[in-house]
């Protein structure tokens, strides 16, 4: 039953920066992103992990949400995210906020570009070993991305950067392999199964060396790099928040929520060199 003296009680506003550090403390899996916008909205733009639940069915499916986490929503401006704050709390959510100024306050990652092609890979209605398949398929994309990003820069910084991050999708594809040898004990093991397929493919479909050559004009500079790198991880990021929501196996939401954290960390790190390298560069 709606508590009806909480819909009248304001919900705490959070701004975009405080709303950035919100998303970066906290583990995934802790807290909901709630995007209360319309589906072509959220399709043209939205920030990687958000859950679309639309404002107009909200009341009718609140109940998709754990109410006992941390819950930030927003819209494109404000106004929406508010009033579903408050019908939220209303419902029993102990711990609500709203983005205020929505996604066009919001100057974090986003989930743009090419998403929208990786997501002709995806059904919807992917069993647990399909989904380990599909992370992996993207880890070794990544992997063979970075490490040619490596052997092409003249940047011994992002070189050095590269071949960390190359090294940790493969132990990322080592846990992955674990977890479906877990999950198809009587099947093939997972590298072998994808030695049989077409090499490496990325997100969408892109094997990475036609990725790197389609985007050649953003591989010239550090800073152009850098960005394509980030977009990746975001891109990462994003499928395997999505995957981790729809999955019921605890083991394997597990695993998606911890590559997920490791992608944030990627994510802070090319974030970082970038602001290094831009700070020399306006010195110099």
């Amino acid at each position: 039953m709606i508590q009806l003296r909480k819909l009248f009680t304001p919900v705490e506003a959070m701004d975009a920066e405080k709303a950035r550090e919100f998303l970066a403390s906290r583990p995934e899996g802790t807290f909901t992103l709630l995007d209360v916008r319309q589906p072509g909205e959220y399709e043209a733009e939205h920030i990687p992990g958000a859950i679309l639940i639309p404002l107009p069915q909200l009341n009718d499916r609140y109940q998709e949400l754990d109410p006992e986490k941390p819950t930030l929503v927003h819209c494109a401006i404000g106004g929406r995210s508010r009033v579903a704050a408050q019908l939220l709390s209303g419902q029993g959510f102990q711990e609500v906020y709203n983005l205020a100024g929505g996604i066009k306050a919001f100057k974090g990652q986003k989930a743009t570009g090419p998403r929208e092609l990786n997501l002709e890979m995806i059904r919807g209605d992917e069993s647990p070993a399909e989904v380990v398949v599909l992370a992996y398929s993207m880890e070794k994309g990544l992997q063979t991305f970075y490490e040619t990003v490596a052997a092409k820069t003249t940047d011994a910084d992002l070189a050095g950067l590269c071949r960390q991050l190359a090294h940790i999708e493969e132990l990322h594809e080592e846990k992955l392999a674990g977890l479906y040898r877990q999950l198809e004990p009587s099947g093939k093991d997972l590298p072998a199964l994808m030695a049989e397929r077409e090499p490496a493919l990325m997100e969408g479909g892109f094997k990475p060396q036609e990725f790197l050559q389609q985007n050649a004009a953003w591989t010239k500079s550090l800073p152009e790099m850098l960005e394509l790198a980030m977009m990746l991880e975001t891109q990462a990021l994003d499928l395997y928040l999505r995957f981790a929501a729809k999955l019921d196996h605890p083991q394997a939401k597990e695993v998606l929520f911890t590559l997920a954290q490791e992608e944030k960390a990627h994510l802070a790190r090319l974030a970082e060199l970038w602001e290094e390298k831009a700070g020399k560069a306006g010195s110099s």
